[in-house]
């Protein structure tokens, strides 16, 4: 990989990155948002997202859409559990586009594709590159000795 490309990749993982923590953070900080909202307009899959608005598991999905997305960010920007982050950002994302979905519409300017697709797919490219391992911390921490110790933990971090 060249280093013009590596460059690439990094702006776009800090940039992914900046998005999704400013979207997650935003959601912390403010004590009165709430998920209920998107997914009472659920037009796909609306029985799913009618379930998840009971009161003892609305609490749970707000919970992890605030810090999913500002970990999931986190993550992206510092370089570290890019592989594993990003796969559940992309589940997060399609979890984000059928609500919206009117078959084929997921909105007026759209046709089967939108944003929420576009994001799952640049979050699956890099987990597929192992980007956090481009001017990431993913280096030095796959180098630690619980790295050495359990293989595997080397795979998800990317």
């Amino acid at each position: 990989m060249t280093t013009f490309q590596k460059f690439s990749l990094f702006l776009l993982r800090v940039a992914t990155g900046w998005f999704f923590f400013y979207a997650g953070i935003t959601k912390v900080l403010n004590p009165n948002w709430s998920a209920a909202g998107y997914m009472k307009g659920a037009k796909t899959f609306v029985w799913f997202y009618q379930w998840l608005l009971q009161p003892n598991i609305l609490p749970v999905i707000n919970f992890v859409n605030e810090w999913g997305l500002t970990l999931l960010g986190i993550s992206l920007i510092l370089g570290i559990f890019v592989r594993l982050s990003s796969v559940l950002g992309a589940i997060l994302m399609l979890l984000y586009y059928f609500p919206v979905l009117q078959f084929p519409y997921p909105n007026p300017n759209s046709y089967v594709v939108d944003e929420h697709i576009v994001y799952a797919l640049v979050l699956v490219f890099f987990a597929s590159l192992r980007v956090g391992r481009i001017w990431g911390l993913e280096n030095w921490c796959s180098g630690l000795p619980i790295c050495a110790r359990f293989p595997r933990l080397r795979n998800w971090l990317g």
